[in-house]
């Protein structure tokens, strides 16, 4: 079992095998498949807690319908691992929680019959034969809170959510890392091998493999190395709403045309909406506010299609509501980058999830450990830095 303690002077050891920067899903994960491969790891966060900025705020949700066969496939094998957590992380009777309910898409386009049928062929070409393809009737059916605008639907019964804390911890006590809090990286020594070292609030530990997976502070750390990386800042809030007319049995549901969402909690649901309020790129805030009018703005998005949200609007008080904020890290293509930074032998990325950094997490994290192994070449890695090169890419439109 990992040790996660705030350290005194004597625990910083002199020297790891590997280094991994950040305590949240992504960071926790990597530093799980380091010790699994054998790699005496050091994980890193500068907060009191792990799992207590970006990774609680985000939705929780997980799903493997995606429109690219490289995010379907790494979505899949992540889903697969949350499947069997327990037995993954040797922990027996482990919970994260996992709600398979099913991800719901939904449009009322015209066209949108047309696009998703597309969709679903691609999907099940991509080894993800159990999508469904709804026309508005049978969604309506199966559904019954949609409006009757709605023409077209996709479902997928495995997808769903859980909880991230659960899997956070469920990777740091999985592994034998050694995890310190309220331990900053505060810069790399660099030889003229590469990455020689992290300087730390605590004093220097001697690596020859650095992982930044920070979060929204993964840009900055890289900075740091002297890296500049193509990365967006963004806020995203959502909103948990007590209502007993939220059904519990409902699946993630998501507005395809406005990307409203929400599932159910107990006692109520989880929702938001990215177009409620306009976002402009941000620095990394280690505190990000949110807005009093988001969860009533939320709530209209989500009521275009799962009509009962208007019943909600009308009977909910302010003590029913609570709102919480994170930061998206994006990608000019929406994609992470998982990837040796080049121009620092050893220093390694894994971030720039663009929203999916839970679902991405467990392999995303396997993978970054392959490379490092040296079990996993470049050209077989769809997400290496290097795509970039070509800055042709246009950003896609985010979905949860």
């Amino acid at each position: 079992m990992g040790k996660i303690k705030i350290p005194e002077p004597a625990d910083i050891p002199a020297a790891a095998d590997i280094v991994v920067i950040g305590g949240g899903i992504v960071g926790c994960a990597t530093a799980f498949w380091a010790s699994q491969a054998g790699l005496a790891t050091v994980l890193l966060e500068k907060r009191e807690a792990l799992c207590i900025l970006t990774t609680p705020a985000s939705a929780e949700a997980v799903r493997c319908q995606f429109d690219e066969r490289e995010n379907v496939e790494m979505m899949k094998a992540s889903l697969d691992i949350f499947e069997h957590f327990d037995e993954i992380i040797g922990i027996p009777g482990y919970n994260i929680d996992f709600h398979q309910q099913g991800y719901l898409f939904i449009t009322s386009n015209d066209n949108g019959p047309q696009t998703l049928q597309d969709r679903v062929r691609r999907q099940h070409t991509w080894s993800l034969p159990d999508v469904e393809y709804l026309d508005g009737e049978e969604a309506r059916h199966r559904f019954p809170y949609l409006a009757p605008i709605v023409t077209a639907a996709t479902f997928r019964q495995r997808d769903g959510w859980l909880s991230t804390q659960k899997v956070t911890y469920g990777f740091a006590k999985g592994s034998t890392a050694r995890i310190f809090l309220k331990t900053e990286a505060t810069g790399f020594i660099i030889d003229k091998l590469g990455i020689s070292g992290v300087q730390t609030n605590r004093g220097p530990i001697h690596t020859r493999f650095v992982v930044i997976a920070a979060g929204p502070f993964s840009g900055k750390l890289a900075e740091l190395a002297g890296v500049k990386l193509p990365l967006t800042i963004e806020r995203r809030q959502k909103a948990i709403i007590r209502s007993p007319l939220v059904p519990q049995n409902a699946p993630m549901t998501i507005d395809l045309d406005t990307g409203a969402y929400w599932h159910p909690e107990p006692g109520g649901g989880i929702l938001g909406w990215a177009e409620a309020v306009e976002e402009k790129p941000s620095e990394p805030l280690d505190f990000v506010p949110t807005d009093m009018e988001y969860p009533t703005l939320a709530i209209k998005g989500c009521s275009r299609l799962s009509q009962f949200w208007k019943k909600i609007t009308e009977t909910f008080k302010r003590e029913d509501v609570v709102a919480s904020a994170g930061q998206y890290t994006i990608t000019p293509d929406a994609k992470p980058i998982l990837s040796p930074l080049i121009e620092v032998p050893g220093l390694f990325f894994n971030g720039g999830y663009s929203g999916h950094g839970i679902m991405g997490a467990p392999e995303g994290s396997r993978r970054i450990v392959e490379m490092i192994m040296g079990r996993l070449q470049a050209e077989d890695n769809p997400f290496r830095r290097e795509r970039f090169v070509d800055m042709g890419v246009k950003k896609e439109r985010l979905m949860i």
